[in-house]
């Protein structure tokens, strides 16, 4: 009886095939598609549990922008964790859809080329590879071969942006940064990381015990799959900064030892990628800015040792099962995590439980700040079994931090609940919001972000860096529209509008103690450059009129 029950209960299949760590794209915004191309790595990775090295491969899809329709402006947008290809390339455009627009339709109306770079499943030198959970080095070597192709295929000289939405923010920086390393030219000016994991992912560790609980106890074939290729993936392995292995007895698949109970990483995986990712650094030759979905203000979702579920379900007239879950408990602390009775006629069958210890300079990290993630979404919304449903019915919290907000900015300390210096930081721009959100959801105010980043401000000819005194309104649909900074409003500002071609379109003056001006004119839509002087400031702009 209790091997049906607990089958039936957690209808393992369907978590395998839809557990989902980010919102589901909205349909409205799957792109009209074009031909999906394969790419191979050149350079093979040899994983820390593979006795060769193997080719990684990859497919995208290139959108070409609705300007010129010319490949000559690209931005490559990868892969997250996706184990068995769940989203696709379609899904991973749509996903970057905000408030009824889609920042990929955005670049692409200003003429930018969108590159999707997806990771699939396939199988290589003998090895099924599932690409989606791969090892990320192996996947970071596909994005190297890709912007090696776009940089051959491309018309003119325009760098290329990477944007790495989640683990892809870490395939793209381990990509940019070898490459450099390697002497490689990547041709490559903007890398956006966004809500990416550079100092570890989470799970609750709850959550985990649950699910290897039922894998491991019967022996069920769903089951073993949804640890063996979602929570056992080489990526789960190098990104969860607490993973269930890094807890259990020797020479068992379920049982804890008593003397593991702080957070651990998966054996032979996490501290040895974290390292290597820490000595790598970021890229050096190209802007580094980050998008990021948790608070800067110390608060996160819920509290630490919260009661995340305590219900006992009916699964039939005879048989109850009690589940019981919290959160990772308050600094310093040891409590019961996880703990699971089936009753048959209200007699105990059996009983699993699983404790955790925090470490002593931070709380628990499941409810620090950052980009949240919820457990009805690891669970697959429930699949559709009832049992399973009324599980995350009874749910008193849902929500969790997925991405720390401090591993988000690549912060470099022990506690999870700090508010972060951003001077810290590596990036040199950073976009967050008040409140935590889903992870890698984007609002208006990061698709401005990353917009401005892209095509809004160049830096002036001897500086690296956008100017900071001065803004424009990007895109316009007449004129010139500026934000004056207070410290260049005691000079008078003159402007010259380019063709991209290099001819003058025009000149204009400003008095100075403005903080807003504007420039009416009525130029044809597109891309034009604008020079600006305040005193000694100057500052050289995209504009773009659409």
């Amino acid at each position: 009886m209790g091997l049906c029950v607990l089958l039936v209960l957690m209808g393992i299949p369907e978590i395998q095939a839809q557990a989902r760590f980010q919102q589901e794209p909205d349909p409205k915004f799957y792109p009209e598609r074009s031909v999906v191309e394969s790419i191979i790595a050149t350079i093979p990775y040899q994983g820390y549990d593979e006795s060769q090295a193997y080719f990684g491969q990859g497919e995208y899809e290139v959108f070409l922008d609705g300007v010129d329709g010319v490949l000559d402006r690209p931005i490559i947008v990868t892969d997250g964790f996706d184990p068995g290809d769940t989203r696709g390339i379609g899904a991973l455009y749509a996903s970057l859809s905000f408030g009824g627009q889609n920042l990929a339709d955005e670049l692409r109306a200003l003429g930018y080329d969108i590159i999707i770079l997806n990771a699939p499943v396939y199988t290589t030198g003998g090895k099924d590879i599932d690409g989606g959970g791969d090892y990320i080095q192996r996947n970071a070597m596909v994005l190297v071969a890709l912007i090696d192709y776009i940089n051959a295929e491309k018309v003119g000289n325009e760098e290329l942006v990477v944007l790495g939405p989640s683990m892809g923010g870490l395939i793209g920086r381990y990509a940019l940064a070898y490459m450099e390393q390697q002497g490689l030219s990547h041709e490559t000016r903007l890398y956006i990381s966004f809500d990416s994991p550079h100092k570890g992912a989470n799970i609750p560790i709850s959550l985990q015990y649950l699910i290897n609980y039922f894998a491991q106890e019967f022996g069920d074939p769903g089951a073993l799959a949804t640890v063996e290729f979602v929570l056992k993936s080489p990526a789960a392995k190098q990104m969860l900064v607490d993973h269930f292995t890094g807890h259990l007895a020797a020479g068992s698949e379920l049982e804890q030892d008593p003397n593991l109970l702080a957070p651990a990483g998966a054996p032979g995986f996490r501290t040895e990628f974290q390292e290597e990712l820490d000595a790598l650094g970021f890229p050096a030759e190209v802007r580094n800015v980050t998008m990021i979905n948790g608070a800067l203000n110390g608060e996160g979702p819920g509290s630490p040792g919260m009661e995340v579920i305590d219900a006992t379900l009916e699964i039939d007239a005879l048989t109850d099962i009690s589940i019981a879950l919290h959160f990772a408990p308050l600094a310093n602390q040891t409590i019961d995590v996880t703990d699971v009775t089936t009753y048959f006629i209200g007699i105990p069958l059996g009983n699993y439980l699983a404790r955790a210890r925090s470490l002593a300079d931070t709380d628990g990290v499941d409810s620090a700040p950052g980009g949240t993630a919820t457990i009805s979404s690891v669970l697959a919304g429930g699949g559709g079994n009832p049992v399973l449903e009324a599980f995350i019915d009874a749910l008193q919290q849902d929500t969790y931090c997925f991405i720390p907000t401090i591993s988000a900015l690549a912060i470099d300390t022990p506690n999870w609940y700090e508010i972060p210096n951003l001077n810290d930081s590596p990036f040199v721009n950073i976009s967050a919001e008040t409140n935590n959100s889903a992870h890698v959801s984007i609002s208006q105010v990061s698709a401005q972000f990353a917009i401005d980043e892209i095509v809004g401000m160049l830096g002036s000819p001897d500086e690296s860096a956008p100017a900071t005194w001065v803004r424009v309104l990007n895109p316009a649909k007449e004129g010139v529209e500026l934000a004056i900074a207070p410290s260049a409003q005691s000079e008078p500002i003159q402007a010259t509008l380019y063709h991209m071609n290099g001819a003058i379109l025009g000149h204009h003056q400003w008095a100075q103690g403005q903080s807003r001006v504007s420039w009416p004119g009525s130029w044809p839509p597109g891309v034009y450059l604008l020079s600006l002087t305040s005193g000694r400031q100057t500052a050289h702009l995209r504009l773009i009129i659409r």
